[in-house]
């Protein structure tokens, strides 16, 4: 049966509708996972010898005190982007198969998910060269495999809060909180998690406590969705209490109000919306990689790209799924009395406030001097002015429909980037960096500033025969868009 099962996955993949149209892409990515891989492979044998030659640490407690972040780390990278495998129930619950053998199966599948093999080319390398630099094996084997029981716990944890954000974001918040207690010397917790895993070296029997979690979520997995393997579980409804909101503030914009109401609706009550809302406010502190001194990051030229960044998370990260937010209702829309003009002014709107809220709560960067501040601002009148306009632009090309029930590919989908789009992307980054060189080497910084800013205010000064040209663009593109979403609905 397994066998079966695994030749119907086959047929699926290769006749999949998407196969031939993203078949460069999938290169692309398999290219992606094989550098991935010899990263970690190259890092399994080295680090040993870099930790102990060149920085004189002692290489397994060094790993030890840092565990408990890449394990928790590896839980947030799954969250946002490892896909839990469906399979398709509905033409098996018909026929002579076991509930088990198919629950069995869905599970098994997540063990040989990319997420759990690719740690494999990190420890695997590591243990071989601690056992070749005398330490004993039963100890290294004792400590690897409740290593690997514990990244196995996150595989299934996963499983779980994929549709609990609250459980998750409770964790997440505690965890960046111990982060941030460390790196202001208040409370260590490394001081202890280090001994719990050096534990597991030094007591090899000691691992079968993560074997034994590990085998419990599986137990605890399997039967939940046996539980739930019916076709009307995920067909009921539920029962929910809705709550009107007027959202008054907003008539100010006069006809784009309706379609901003709708948009901040959508954003507090979809879980996709409310991802990509958690990733913009995380964007904040993309800057601090640029004006903490960190050395790979130095550079003039970078301040006014962290300030792009830090100012236009939720202008990359939604605006670049305009119109895709509305893809589900997007057909009715079209089948009103809508002027688009109306329609794509209250999407600029709206990245226009979030631009001016981001730049507000960036203001502590004023602690790194006038200068980073100042890139942020006017990196934010850029990104109002010039990169809010290309953002608009690009989405009339993106026809990849949104499950706004899904949180999965908040930072992006592969279907989002296309010829057109990548065009498109080159001035939203590379022109301010050009525009503030030819100002910084001919005055300086100021002058640097001065001339993006000018650039993103020329922008804001022509919006309206700009905005003409995205709307012919995107009435030529309509039908287009309306295929695609149907053929993706």
């Amino acid at each position: 049966m397994v066998k079966h099962f695994l030749n119907l996955e086959w047929k699926s993949f290769f006749r999949s509708p998407s196969f031939q149209a993203n078949l460069f892409l999938k290169i692309i990515m398999g290219f992606s996972a094989l550098c991935m891989i010899v990263s970690f492979l190259g890092s399994g044998f080295v680090v040993y010898h870099l930790l102990e030659k060149k920085l004189n640490l002692d290489p397994l407690a060094t790993i030890n005190k840092i565990l408990i972040f890449y394990v928790v780390f590896d839980l947030v990278i799954r969250y946002f982007l490892q896909k839990m495998p469906v399979l398709n129930i509905k033409p098996l619950l018909n026929l002579s198969i076991k509930k088990n053998t198919i629950v069995h199966f869905a599970l098994n599948k997540t063990v040989l998910s990319f997420f759990n093999i690719v740690h494999a080319f990190f420890f695997i390398p590591f243990s071989v060269v601690l056992v070749l630099e005398g330490y004993p094996f039963l100890n290294v084997l004792g400590w690897h495999l409740s290593i690997f029981a514990l990244i196995y716990c996150n595989n299934f944890i996963t499983v779980f809060v994929n549709n609990k954000d609250a459980v998750f974001y409770a964790v997440i918040s505690i965890f960046l909180i111990l982060g941030g207690l460390k790196y202001y010397t208040i409370f260590d917790i490394t001081d202890y998690t280090a001994s719990l895993f050096q534990a597991f070296y030094n007591t090899p029997f000691l691992a079968l406590i993560p074997i034994v979690i590990l085998v419990f979520l599986y137990i605890t997995a399997f039967k939940y969705f046996k539980k739930n393997l019916y076709l009307d579980a995920g067909l009921a409804k539920k029962a929910t209490i809705v709550q009107n909101e007027d959202l008054a503030w907003l008539n100010r914009f006069g006809s784009t109000a309706k379609f901003l109401k709708n948009d901040i609706k959508l954003i507090k009550r979809n879980k996709r919306s409310k991802t990509t809302l958690l990733m913009s406010f995380m964007f904040l502190f993309y800057g601090l990689l640029f004006f903490t001194g960190i050395e790979a990051y130095k550079g003039p030229f970078m301040k006014v790209f962290a300030g792009i960044f830090v100012s236009g998370g939720f202008l990359f990260t939604f605006g670049q799924f305009v119109p895709s937010w509305d893809s589900a209702y997007y057909p009715l829309m079209m089948s009103q009395n809508i002027r688009y003009k109306e329609y794509l002014s209250s999407k600029w709107y709206l990245m226009v406030i979030a631009t001016v809220i981001s730049t507000i709560l960036a203001s502590f960067y004023l602690y790194f001097g006038w200068q980073a501040y100042a890139a942020i601002v006017v990196g934010a009148i850029y990104n109002i002015g010039v990169n809010a306009h290309l953002v608009l632009w690009g989405g009339a090309y993106i026809k990849t429909p949104i499950d706004l029930t899904s949180g999965k590919k908040a930072f992006g989908d592969k279907s989002a980037f296309n010829l057109k789009t990548m065009l498109l992307s080159l001035p939203k980054l590379l022109l301010p960096m050009v525009v503030y060189a030819v100002g910084h080497f001919i005055s300086g910084e100021i002058l640097g500033f001065s001339l993006v800013a000018i650039l993103g205010l020329t922008g804001l000064l022509f919006k309206n025969k700009v905005f003409t040209i995205i709307e012919k663009i995107y009435k030529t593109e309509k039908y287009k868009t309306l295929h695609a979403y149907k053929q993706g609905n």
